[in-house]
Parts: C-alpha cells; structure tokens; sequence
C-alpha cells in the first residue's frame, strides 16, 4: 500500500517550518505502517466471519466517502487524462487491497507483508546500471524463503494462497508509478479521493456478490472503524510524507514494515516467530534498504 517516488508539493499541502516538517515526515510513516499492520492484524476475524470481499469493498467505501467529503474532488475542474489516471490507480488499488486481506486472512502477517515488498523493491531496482544491485533481490528472496520456513515445514499448507501477496506486489509495483503521477497533478487530497472512489466502485459487483446483497449492521460498524486504520489513514500520511521528504529517506523508513508486520503477527494474533524468520525479516528489511541506498 506505498510509494517511494518524490511526489511534488501540491498547492494544497500545508506551509510548515521545514524543521518541524523533517520531523514530521518520518513519525507520518512509523504510524502508516503501524495502521497497516495493526489494522490487517485486527482484521482477521471480521474477514473469516463475514467475508474478506465483501468486507474489504465496505472499507473502500467508508474511506472514499470520508475523502470525498473532505477533499470535495472539482469533476469538472481536471483534464480527461488526470481522472484516467485515477481511474487506473482506484483499480490498482482495489486489486492491492482486497489481495492484501486475502493474503492476512491465509498467510502469517509477517511472510505476507515480506512478498508484499518484493513490489516495491522490484520498481526500485528496475533500469538498475550495476550488476551488484542484483543482490536485494537475491536477499529479498532468501528472506521470503527463511519466513516461509517452520520447523522443517513450509507455514502454508495450500501453495495456490500464495498467490493473493503476490498478487499485492504486483499491485503495489504499479501503485507505486501511479501514485507519483496523481501527486504530482492533484492538489491536496483530490487525487486521492477520486481514485478511492474509483476502488469502491470497481470492488462494488464483487462485495455484493459475496454478501448475497444482505449487509449486516455490525459488519458496516465493523469496516467503519477498521476502514479508518486500513485504507484512509496510511493513504493520506503516506502522500504527506511524500510531500515532505525525499524518496530515498521515504524508502529506508519504509523498509521496517516487515519487521512491524511480523512483530504484529506475533504480538496480536499470536503467530510463531522463530529465529530463523526473524533472520528472513532481517534480510528483506536489508534488501530493500540495500536497494535505495544504492541506487
């Protein structure tokens, strides 16, 4: 769910000093990645009792609808080829989201997290000059192996869920290329409201189906408050940390996701960590710092 590109200052991103925005950058993207984490973790058992799609497109929802009431998106103030390009990210984004709770609700936090950035870390090693850059992946990948390791025995019995995180990587690779183009051509939050609009909507005919259009209250309560922590409050710290740092410090900051993830896991849902994947989530961690760093 991030982007490491410059984003330029929008027209509507507040004037701080630039010493209390250098502090306040990087407390913006500890406390993305903590909402992310916390709030997939918390997630769980809402999604096995009420379904993951469904409840994800009810979350979509409620962050679009907050966003649009706040940002009040101008439709007929933008170019056609603004609002495609949010018409592209909102899709990108339902993809990424609903492959990231598919990915929380059948694989341990901290390996689904750990695919997950291999996204992020491709697009960064993508036209990479030197033959030494191939050692992130490299490291990335045996940390993905470690995490996939307990006792002997890989944590997922069903090989094919494996599927939903990558999925997610793939979505986050191209949110990531996306993101940086509506930063740059949206004020304020208006590019990101109109795409989470679009997310809704794409996510609308696949959350009906699966709740047989029988929506129960405490499942709306429920995606409510949980809409807050995962999708709308990473989004908008995220794209005001981008307004307030540059890429590579986004990108360093960024790469202790998987540790939170996998300490998430273990705190809140009680997931095993043994040495060996705490050692995998070091090298992802260091893959993609080593990724940005270099580059």
């Amino acid at each position: 769910m991030h982007d490491d590109s410059n984003v330029t200052p929008s027209a509507g991103t507040a004037k701080l000093p630039s010493s209390l925005s250098r502090t306040i950058a990087p407390l913006f993207c500890i406390v993305s990645m903590s909402s992310i984490q916390l709030g997939g973790a918390l997630s769980r058992p809402v999604l096995i009792e009420y379904g993951t799609v469904s409840t994800t497109w009810l979350r979509l929802c409620v962050a679009a609808l907050v966003l649009v009431v706040v940002a009040r998106p101008q439709l007929r103030r933008h170019a056609r080829q603004r609002w495609l390009a949010a018409l592209v990210l909102g899709s990108v984004m339902a993809g990424m989201t609903l492959c990231y709770f598919e990915s929380v609700n059948h694989v341990p936090l901290g390996l689904a997290v750990a695919i997950n950035f291999l996204g992020p870390l491709a697009v960064a090693t993508v036209g990479m000059r030197r033959i030494t850059m191939l050692t992130w992946p490299a490291l990335a990948a045996l940390g993905v192996w470690l995490l996939a390791r307990h006792d002997g025995m890989w944590v997922v019995n069903q090989p094919w869920v494996l599927l939903f995180p990558v999925g997610a990587a793939l979505c986050w690779a191209a949110y990531i290329v996306l993101m940086k183009y509506i930063g740059q051509q949206f004020d304020g939050l208006e590019g990101l409201a109109a795409s989470l609009l679009v997310a809704a909507a794409v996510t609308t005919p696949f959350g009906l189906a699966q709740s047989g259009g029988h929506i129960a209250v405490r499942q709306v309560l429920d995606a409510a408050w949980l809409a807050l922590l995962v999708p709308l409050l990473p989004y908008v710290l995220e794209l005001s940390a981008l307004r307030r740092m540059n890429s590579a410090s986004f990108g360093i900051l960024m790469s202790a996701e998987p540790a939170i993830a996998a300490a998430t896991g273990f705190v809140v849902l009680s997931q095993p960590l043994t040495s060996w994947q705490i050692a995998g989530t070091l090298c992802v961690v260091g893959a993609s710092i080593g990724s940005v760093v270099q580059k």
